[in-house]
C-alpha cells in the first residue's frame, strides 16, 4: 500500500539534500573529504560540556533540565546572548530573542511565517542549500539578491507581482557565506539594506560563520547597521540567525533569532505549534558552556582553521591547472571554486571519489541548478596534511579532465 497519493502538492519540491546524500558514502577512512560543511570535533569543549550537564542534572537543576519549558528559550541563555549581540553592536533585550533548534528550524519557521505560494525570496546566486530546502516547502519564487544588480526596486517587485506574488524578503549570509565564503563590504550592505526599504521587505541575516574571522577587520552586521540608522531593533525590518552550531557542537541544536517583538511573538506561535521548545538540557548546557568559555573556543577555532584554510589556497595555487579559478574567503568554512566552462562537477566527482577525495558539486546551491561547473571545499574537518594531499588528488582528477598534463605551477 502506498499513502504517496495522499502528499500534499508542496512535496513535490521538497528533496534530499545533496550533502547529506554525499556524506553517506564517505564512512571509508580512506577518503579526505572536503564535502562537509562541520566542524572538527576534536575541538570541541567536551570537558566544559561535561560539567554543565554534571550541573544540569544535580538534585538542585534536574527538575527545570528534563521539565517542559517556555518557549521563547531558557532566560539565562537569552541573557547571554542578549549582552553577546550587545557586543555586536545589537542592544536589544531577552525578550528580542528567540532559541531555535539550530538556525535550521529558524529558517523552517521564517519561511512558514512569511512565504505565500508564488511570492519572491531573494536570494544569493548561490546560495546556502539548506535554506533552499527550508523555503521550498512554501512554493516561493526565486530571484536573485545581487548588491550590484541594476535593476530598479519597482522592476523586482512587478516581476514578483506578474509571478502571483510579492518579495517577501531578501535571506543572505553577510560574512563568509556558504557556499561561496563570500563576505559582503559595508557599502554593500547598505545596499542590501536600501534595495528592501524600497521594496518594503525583511532582510533575513544568516550570521551562522559570524565569529569565524581569520584575516582582515570584522564588519558591523547588518542588523547592527540599521539599528544605527533607526536608533532601535523594534523599528528595524531585518532577522538575525545566529548558531552555536559552528562554534560549541552541532549536535545539541541550538541557535537563536533575534528580531523586532512583534516578529519574535509570531515565531514563539509558530514553535509552540511546531514542538512547544528547545530541549531545555541543551539550552542549560550551553548557556553554561558559552559563559565559561565561548570567547577562548573562539579563539582556538580561528587558529587551527585558519591554518587550514591558508594551506588549502596555498594547496589550490599549488595543483590546480590554468582555467580553474576559486574565490580566497577571510572567514568560515569552505573555498568555492569554478572549473571551466563545460565542466560538470557531478561527473568529476565520481573520479575524485576513485580518487579517495571528495566535494560537493556546486549546481545544487543555485535555485534554478545551474552553474553545473562549480563545487565547494570545506576545510575545517581536515588536517594540514589531509588538506595538502586531498587537494593534490582532486588538482591531478581536474588535469585529466581537462586533458592537462599538470598543475598551473
Amino acid at each position: 500500500m502506498s499513502l504517496d497519493h495522499l502528499f500534499a502538492n508542496r512535496t513535490s519540491r521538497m528533496s534530499a539534500s545533496e550533502i547529506r546524500e554525499l556524506l553517506k558514502l564517505l564512512d571509508q577512512p580512506d577518503i579526505i573529504s572536503f564535502a562537509g560543511g562541520i566542524p572538527d570535533p576534536a575541538y570541541f569543549p567536551r570537558a566544559a560540556f561535561a560539567d554543565a550537564m554534571t550541573v544540569a542534572l544535580s538534585e538542585q537543576s534536574a527538575g527545570v533540565a528534563l521539565q517542559y519549558s517556555t518557549s521563547e528559550g531558557y532566560t539565562p541563555l537569552r541573557d547571554w546572548i542578549a549582552a553577546h549581540m550587545a557586543t555586536l553592536g545589537v542592544p536589544c533585550s531577552r525578550d528580542n530573542i528567540l532559541i531555535t533548534a539550530g538556525s535550521q528550524q529558524a529558517l523552517d519557521y521564517l519561511g512558514k511565517l512569511l512565504i505565500d505560494k508564488g511570492d519572491t525570496a531573494l536570494v544569493g546566486w548561490p546560495t546556502y542549500l539548506g535554506a533552499l530546502g527550508a523555503f521550498n516547502a512554501y512554493e516561493p519564487r526565486y530571484d536573485r539578491l545581487d548588491p550590484s544588480d541594476n535593476r530598479a526596486p519597482e522592476q523586482i517587485a512587478l516581476e514578483a507581482a506578474e509571478a502571483g506574488g510579492r518579495v517577501k524578503f531578501a535571506y543572505l549570509s553577510p560574512d563568509f557565506a556558504n557556499p561561496t565564503g563570500i563576505t559582503l563590504t559595508q557599502q554593500e550592505r547598505r545596499t542590501v539594506l536600501a534595495r528592501a526599504d524600497a521594496l518594503d521587505c525583511a532582510v533575513i541575516e544568516d550570521a551562522a560563520y559570524q565569529s569565524l574571522r581569520y584575516d582582515g577587520e570584522a564588519l558591523p552586521s547588518i542588523l547592527a547597521m540599521e539599528i544605527e540608522q533607526t536608533g532601535d531593533i523594534e523599528a528595524c525590518r531585518t532577522i538575525y540567525l545566529g548558531s552555536f552550531s559552528k562554534t560549541l557542537a552541532p549536535g545539541l541544536r541550538v541557535g537563536w533569532v533575534v528580531a523586532a517583538k512583534p516578529v519574535i511573538s509570531q515565531l514563539v506561535l509558530t514553535k509552540q505549534a511546531a514542538d512547544l521548545q528547545t530541549a531545555t538540557i541543551n539550552q542549560m548546557a550551553v548557556a553554561h558552556v558559552a559563559e565559561a568559555v565561548f570567547d577562548t573556543h573562539v579563539e582556538t577555532l580561528r587558529a587551527v582553521y585558519g591554518k587550514r584554510m591558508h594551506a588549502m589556497l596555498d594547496a589550490l595555487s599549488a595543483n590546480m591547472p590554468t582555467g580553474v579559478t576559486w574565490i580566497e574567503p577571510e572567514g568560515g568554512m569552505f573555498v568555492w571554486v569554478t572549473l571551466p566552462n563545460g565542466m560538470d562537477a557531478k561527473a568529476l566527482l565520481q573520479d575524485a571519489l576513485a580518487a579517495n577525495v571528495a566535494f560537493v558539486p556546486g549546481g545544487a546551491f543555485y535555485a534554478d541548478g545551474s552553474n553545473a561547473n562549480t563545487l565547494r571545499l570545506n576545510f575545517s574537518m581536515s588536517s594540514e596534511a589531509k588538506i595538502i594531499e586531498g587537494i593534490a588528488r582532486l588538482g591531478a582528477v581536474i588535469c585529466t579532465a581537462m586533458g592537462e598534463v599538470s598543475p598551473r605551477a
